[in-house]
């Protein structure tokens, strides 16, 4: 399924866990150091007054770096205790890789978001990836807050709706 953001929350109704998709336009991407300080702007009502709006968007658990781009684990504490607020404040897909707790599966839910985890494929991601820039804590170099342009940027929806393909892996 080809999904272009901003995404409405239509689209995310209609997905289904093991579908596979393709997002092309503005996402974010962030990881352990930044996407706390980016709950607390969301906490504090200072999104806006940072340049960001989150609603509709996407977040790709990652660095950005010369080397490229590839998904770090979800489940690291600062990343998975993110999802919950970020989902609150309009994030509608969440790209990573691994599972999440069973509390994070019901936030996901209850804000209307899912999760798609992404292949671990660094040169494909660039292949995918038209420019970059930072919107937010250049500070934290190759983990500052990046807005990305991507065309057909790859996923597989692994949370969606209550449902994970890993709990039904572990069962």
């Amino acid at each position: 399924m080809q999904i272009t953001t901003p995404i409405s929350q239509a689209v995310i109704d209609s997905l289904k866990i093991y579908d596979q998709i393709t997002l092309t336009g503005i996402i974010y991407a962030g990881r352990d150091a930044v996407l706390p300080k980016i709950v607390r702007l969301y906490e504090q009502n200072k999104l806006a007054e940072a340049g960001l709006d989150l609603r509709g968007t996407v977040v790709l658990h990652t660095a950005v770096s010369v080397a490229g781009i590839g998904p770090t684990s979800s489940n690291k504490l600062e990343i998975e205790g993110s999802i919950p607020l970020l989902s609150k404040a309009g994030v509608k897909i969440h790209l990573g890789k691994g599972s999440l707790s069973q509390d994070t599966v019901r936030s996901l839910q209850e804000h209307g978001s899912v999760f798609a985890v992404t292949p671990p494929t660094t040169a494909l991601f660039n292949a995918k990836m038209r420019r970059h820039r930072v919107a937010a804590y250049p500070e934290e170099g190759i983990e500052a807050f990046h807005e990305l342009e991507v065309v057909e940027f790859p996923a597989i929806v692994a949370i969606a709706h209550g449902q994970s393909i890993f709990k039904e892996s572990e069962a």
